[in-house]
């Protein structure tokens, strides 16, 4: 399926009936990313849109802003489109910062928001990353980067890479299939406005200012980027969040454990008493 916005077009499949789940990757990835959460969740209306973050396939408009807090607005306005309401938010990597940003300032339609290992506070991007602000500054490089990833099951696989954010080994097809967009100037330049624009001001005012929804941090406990320690500040600095660990999982918690994860999700969409008592689930 796909919905045109004024930034351009975002394509999304849905899958199930009910209240709707919204999922939100992040950078050089794209919906796949919860291919194994989704079937594991009855009873909602699941949405899993391709974000123009890098590995989509149609480049957005010339003059978008996709910046960190342009992109809250394509999901905001994503959410407008499809008049979605009492949705839960459901985050990742940049894309858990992207959620922040939206319900900091645009908080009317979501009811809830889950945040797995992502962005927050001073971290934004993690320091192992930041290098790729420089990469998008530098004219010739992200086209060199981008060829060297795609050529290159190794360097896909590498702890500057992909291969850090997952306990379990990510079939290379997948990671081929996120990179290969790089091919395209116009995709490489949707993803440079998004990466020059990250910014640890921008996550560190958003949970200042907060939200009125409950929120939920999934936060896997083996991560090298986003440790278990940043997940524990972040729901201290909100006033109605509630985190609980995920052993054996990296960033892509979707990845490493999706089955803990849909659980998760499932039950806090219902509004279990659990996490009103203060209680994390195991």
């Amino acid at each position: 399926m796909r919905i045109q916005l004024a930034q351009g077009e975002i394509q999304y499949r849905e899958v199930g009936a009910g209240k709707p789940i919204v999922f939100v990757h992040g950078a050089l990835v794209d919906g796949a990313l919860w291919n194994d959460v989704v079937p594991e969740i009855s009873g909602y209306r699941c949405i899993v849109p391709d974000w123009p973050m890098g590995s989509h396939r149609t480049a957005m408009a010339r003059d978008a802003d996709l910046s960190p807090q342009g992109m809250a607005r394509v999901v905001g306005d994503f959410l407008d489109a499809l008049d979605l309401n009492d949705v839960t938010l459901v985050g990742s990597d940049t894309g858990g910062a992207v959620c922040q940003l939206l319900c900091a300032t645009r908080p009317a339609r979501v009811a809830r928001v889950v945040l797995t290992n992502c962005d927050a506070l001073d971290v934004f991007p993690p320091h192992a990353f930041a290098y790729l602000k420089t990469v998008q500054k530098i004219p010739g490089l992200p086209w060199i980067a981008g060829k060297v990833m795609r050529a290159s099951a190794k360097q896909r696989a590498s702890k500057r890479a992909y291969g850090g954010l997952t306990v379990k080994k990510v079939d290379d097809a997948i990671l081929r299939a996120w990179v290969e967009p790089l091919s395209s100037s116009a995709i490489r330049r949707d993803l440079k406005k998004l990466v020059v624009g990250m910014d640890a001001a921008l996550t560190t005012a958003a949970a200042e200012t907060g939200w009125p929804m409950p929120t939920l941090l999934v936060w896997g406990a083996d991560d090298p980027f986003f440790p278990l320690a940043l997940g524990e500040r972040l729901a201290a600095a909100l006033p109605d969040a509630y985190l609980t660990r995920v052993d054996g999982a990296s960033t892509f918690v979707s990845l490493d454990q999706p089955e803990a994860l849909a659980s998760h999700i499932v039950r806090f969409a219902s509004g279990s008493h659990e996490w009103r008592s203060g209680r994390a689930a195991r």
